[in-house]
């Protein structure tokens, strides 16, 4: 059994005592492994409903923002016809039920995409994730199911007690009722316990739907507003020390030297340890620690290759002009561009960094041969096994505390940190805080990779285009990411088979028809370990395509929207975002100085479409006025969380248009710190507006949707005002 501690609930109070209920769809040899306390009767994996009256949702899924708590804990209030003011979300515990194939598919775009003949069934599960904006997608049927059938067997206590058909009660705030006679739930839980649920299950029957689609107010504000709620920083533990981190550049690199005396001379510090890629100093205050790690001064040899941004820039080129992977395609490409003239344009991305507002952190400590642990974990199961891997231990003797995170944007998909705060905590032999300083996040966490794209196409009569071709060189991160998520065997063995990296280009396959088509990734090797960041490459992808498109627009002589609109017969739900967000924004056709720009996207089963206004500022720095987006996004269950994450998308979209990306020189990220950086500040913060378009369709993703559409609406408003087309990211220089 996987072991991970129990803890109280985060909010909404208290535990109590009561009723564990939830049947979940999952494989039943998974034995669910929520934890029940004196008094308390399990049943399953998702829900408890304590004697105190309190409902506690247990959410697979860790909060960084996004609002997955309070989305799913209002899927399950909802089917259970839950008082919303009595609701509380405790993190679940590590067990296969709660994995997330969804999410680490969509993650890797479907990578991989062939397992061996006759071992897919056989193959370890999905990973505990939080990923590609799949939470709701993910969990809505399973919470649905468990909540349905703890209200069934509430109804059904309430009922023997009256005497009558169970079915002709119903469920809402908290509440059994028949007629005029109603009971608490708190007051069922214990005879409830010893029901089973009927078959099938009353999905969607009376008491439920008042919760859904409302702006419920999220349930993680509180106590982030108050400062209680933990974060992997935050513990303090008796006799704990703190942990500074000086690594070694990316490449074959090695820790050469320390000045262990000089360290030594630092009030409070403690002890300085040595590994062949790092050197931690460790004090009695976070700043001593700094400042012991700043006087050893520890020096790095790298051998081979060094990283720059010249050497990064040939290895795009010379995967550019090899050969490459087909990822996507349709038509005869070859025989459509044959002798035509052709359209093309080369675009450029660099490094994409995280910048979340909490750098990479842990705390570890060692109790009679067990580990216990509390880190940032977007795959805590995954980060547990690194973590005990690292300490020489095995997994069930190490104990995992999955804390929120102060934003995450997939840099705590690494579990660099808890690797180190365990080897220092096995080591030392007292409890650890290891906080990763902003410039070492910076220097070291695995950024967006740089990609370079080699764009053409072939337009026909009236400006239609008839043939598409994309080639995209960039690092294969998504292998890299699959090995991580799931290093058994058998991915080894499916990405032997299927060699294309899908991650790399995501995206990038335009939702327009367009007779011939074909997307080709180029992998380089650039020496720079990378990884995931929000979008992944769509953010890329999303700006070479629309850019281009807003290129050969131009060269049609069509007004871009309707451009747009005219190549979208089977994509209805894209060509209304378009013509919403230009109704909102009074497109005015994209004309020579209008300083307008309009992008969309389809993503993870959701739509958007952005409108810029934007300008050149003075400092060569464009000057964003206002963005409009509309989206559909199906289904709503939250539409105060949706309107959150798209105003927040857009902002994250206008910091990766503008800034947040680094440079290479040495070895070494050439962005230090928040002054080189560039993140948009308040005065940066242009007006926004934000629709969401009412559709039943199925949920789509959200968290990640409105990133992608803004830096090319923004490169195609600025054409409108200079006549020049910006072709790298970000949009500087």
């Amino acid at each position: 059994m996987v072991q991970i501690s129990r803890r109280g609930v985060l909010i909404g109070g208290g535990a109590g005592i009561g009723l564990v209920a939830a049947w979940t769809l999952w494989p039943r040899r998974y034995a669910p492994t929520l934890t029940a306390g004196p008094g308390e009767h399990a049943f399953g994996a998702w829900l408890k409903v304590a004697e105190d009256g309190r409902i506690v949702v247990a959410v697979p899924q860790v909060e960084y923002g996004q609002g997955s708590w309070t989305g799913l804990a209002q899927i399950a209030a909802d089917e259970l016809g839950a008082d919303w003011r009595t609701v509380g979300v405790e993190p679940a515990p590590l067990n296969p039920l709660y994995a997330n194939p969804l999410g680490i598919d969509d993650l890797l775009e479907g990578m991989p995409a062939h397992w061996p003949a006759g071992d897919a069934h056989s193959a370890a599960p999905a990973p505990e994730l939080t990923a590609a904006s799949s939470s709701i997608r993910m969990f809505e049927e399973p919470l649905r199911a468990a909540a349905a059938a703890a209200r069934a067997v509430l109804c059904m206590a309430a009922a023997q007690r009256w005497d009558a058909d169970w079915t002709q009660a119903s469920a809402a705030q908290g509440f059994v009722t028949l007629g005029k006679r109603r009971l608490r739930f708190a007051d069922l839980a214990a005879e409830a316990a010893r029901l089973s649920p009927p078959d099938p299950l009353p999905i969607g029957v009376a008491g439920a739907g008042a919760l859904m689609g409302q702006p419920l107010p999220r349930l993680d504000a509180p106590a982030k507003v108050d400062g209680s709620a933990p974060f992997a920083a935050d513990i303090r533990l008796p006799n704990m020390v703190h942990v500074a981190i000086g690594q070694a550049p990316p490449g074959d690199s090695r820790l050469l030297a320390v000045d262990r005396a000089a360290a030594q001379k630092v009030a409070g510090f403690i002890a300085l340890v040595e590994r062949p890629g790092w050197v931690a100093a460790a004090a009695a205050t976070g700043w001593a620690a700094q400042r012991a790690l700043d006087a050893a001064h520890p020096r790095f040899a790298t051998d081979g290759a060094v990283v720059d941004d010249e050497a990064i820039a040939a290895a795009l080129a010379a995967a550019l002009d090899g050969d490459g992977h087909r990822i996507a395609g349709s038509g005869d490409l070859r025989e459509t561009f044959a002798g035509a003239t052709l359209f093309t344009a080369t675009y450029r991305a660099a490094a994409g960094l995280h910048a979340a507002m909490e750098t990479p952190a842990a705390t570890a400590i060692l109790r009679d041969d067990r580990l216990e642990l509390w880190a940032q974990a977007e795959a805590p199961g995954r980060l547990r096994a690194a973590a005990a891997a690292a300490a020489g231990l095995a997994e069930g003797a190490v104990t995992l505390h999955p804390l929120q995170l102060g934003g995450g944007f997939g840099g705590a998909l690494d579990p660099r940190a808890a690797e180190q705060a365990a080897i220092l905590a096995m080591e030392l032999k007292r409890p650890v805080s290891i906080v990763w300083s902003r410039g070492e996040a910076l220097l070291h966490q695995r950024p967006r990779p740089p990609a370079v794209a080699r764009m053409a196409a072939r337009l026909g009569q009236g400006g239609a285009i008839l043939g598409w071709q994309a080639k995209i060189a960039a690092p294969a991160t998504g292998r890299d990411l699959a090995a991580a998520l799931r290093p058994d065997r058998l991915t080894g063995l499916a990405l032997g088979l299927d060699p294309a990296d899908r991650y790399a280009v995501g995206g990038a396959l335009p939702p327009y028809r367009i007779p011939a088509v074909a997307i080709d990734h180029h992998p380089a090797a650039i020496g720079l370990p990378t990884g995931h960041l929000r979008a992944g490459m769509h953010g890329l992808t999303c700006f070479f395509t629309e850019s281009f498109l807003d290129e050969l627009a131009h060269a049609a002589r069509s007004e871009p929207v309707s451009y747009r609109i005219g190549m979208l017969g089977g994509e209805p739900r894209l060509a209304r975002c378009l013509s919403t967000a230009a109704s909102l924004g009074g497109w005015d056709g994209g004309v020579p100085g209008s300083g307008q720009g309009i992008a969309a996207h389809a993503f993870r089963g959701s739509y958007v479409a952005v409108m810029a206004e934007a300008q050149p500022g003075p400092d060569g720095r464009a000057q964003v006025g206002r963005l409009v987006a509309a989206v559909d996004c199906g289904r709503v269950v939250n539409p105060g969380l949706v309107r959150q994450l798209i105003e927040g998308g857009l902002i994250f979209g206008l910091a990766q248009a503008l800034g947040a990306s680094t440079g290479y020189a040495r070895g070494l990220a050439t962005t230090r710190g928040f002054d080189t950086l560039w993140l948009p500040r308040l005065a940066d913060s242009p007006d926004i507006t934000v629709e969401i378009i009412r559709s039943d369709e199925a949920p789509g993703g959200v968290a990640e949707l409105a990133v992608p559409p803004v830096a090319p609406a923004i490169a195609n408003a600025l054409q409108t005002m200079t006549g020049q087309r910006i072709r790298h990211l970000p949009l500087t220089g």
